[in-house]
């Protein structure tokens, strides 16, 4: 059985390889039943997370993540999601890989917001406001760029000194990364921006997307949780990974469709509309567009697979 490591399962998985191997999942037919979503008490903490997400191709590959996901893990300087994706075969059920969870979680995650910024990005896209400095931040900000023109790059967190250090990061990589200190003054003038933290408030307000914006709501997979305000998802074309996972799981869909904010009808399309053509994606070059993800196991099995082909290939 193939075991990846962080770092081996990072360079199996390329961003353009692996923003296409999701494409061509959410084109395909996969099978992907409800995942089992457990909240787990933390003394003295919040809630943790575990997740198990389950899919197959029948008679190809088949495979579960099992993920844990601790928001006060910062306090003591670890990542906030551990896990591990155990990939098998889709004819015998053999064990195939054991691939790092967190790692193959943030690159298909951000790949996922990428694919869809393809259909609902503006071409000509060369600002992004970063909105959070987990894991996910530096993995948004290159998948964003392989599929945009970005040039320029802002990242905002609540704690300065996680900013500060996300931007270095990022400029490592080469990326024209700054600190943001005014969020709502970026905000205004950002062609794409992308959350991802474990935000309960609203964060970005509606009144400061301006016409062509696009916004990558990553973060907030509970219900209790948002990133947006009812003024976003009132302006916004609104797209979502899956009707199942975001109009169940996701705070941002969950809360102002539970208030009449929104109806079930405003939610234009899912991912596997955009890809296969049923809807067009971006209209014109002043709408607004909104994309709510909460993650499917089609990616992650994607990813599995992109990372033990890619390995057993060399």
């Amino acid at each position: 059985m193939l075991v990846l490591n962080e770092e081996e399962t990072r360079r199996a998985l390329e961003w353009p390889h692996l923003i296409e191997a999701i494409e061509n999942m959410f084109r395909g037919g996969c099978v992907m039943p409800v995942r089992h979503h457990h909240e787990v008490e933390v003394p003295g903490e919040s809630d943790a997370t575990l997740l198990m997400m389950p899919a197959w191709v029948p008679g190809s590959y088949m495979g579960v993540k099992i993920l844990s996901v601790f928001p006060d893990n910062s306090r003591r300087s670890l990542p906030a999601i551990f896990g591990t994706y155990l990939l098998s075969s889709g004819k015998t059920g053999e064990m195939l890989a054991a691939i790092e969870g967190g790692e193959l979680t943030a690159r298909r995650t951000a790949a996922t917001s990428a694919l869809a910024a393809k259909y609902l990005a503006r071409q000509d896209a060369s600002s992004m406001l970063m909105v959070g400095t987990g894991r996910l931040s530096l993995n948004l900000i290159a998948a964003h760029a392989t599929m945009r023109p970005l040039t320029s790059f802002y990242i905002w967190g609540r704690n300065a000194a996680a900013a500060q250090k996300t931007v270095e990061d990022a400029r490592q990589l080469g990326f024209n990364a700054k600190v943001c200190s005014d969020l709502e003054e970026v905000a205004r003038s950002s062609d794409i921006i992308s959350c991802a933290t474990l935000s309960n408030e609203p964060l970005i307000k509606g009144q400061w997307l301006k016409p062509g914006a696009h916004f990558d709501l990553v973060g907030a997979f509970k219900p209790n949780m948002r990133e947006s305000d009812d003024m976003a998802v009132k302006r916004a074309s609104l797209f979502v990974d899956t009707f199942d996972g975001a109009l169940k799981e996701g705070g941002d869909i969950v809360q102002p469709l539970e208030a009449g904010i929104i109806r079930r009808d405003d939610i234009y399309a899912e991912l596997s509309d955009l890809v296969s053509g049923r809807h067009a994606g971006r209209s014109n070059g002043d709408e607004i567009t909104l994309f709510k993800s909460v993650g499917a196991a089609l990616e992650d099995l994607a990813g599995a697979i992109l990372a033990y082909e890619s390995i057993k290939a060399v």
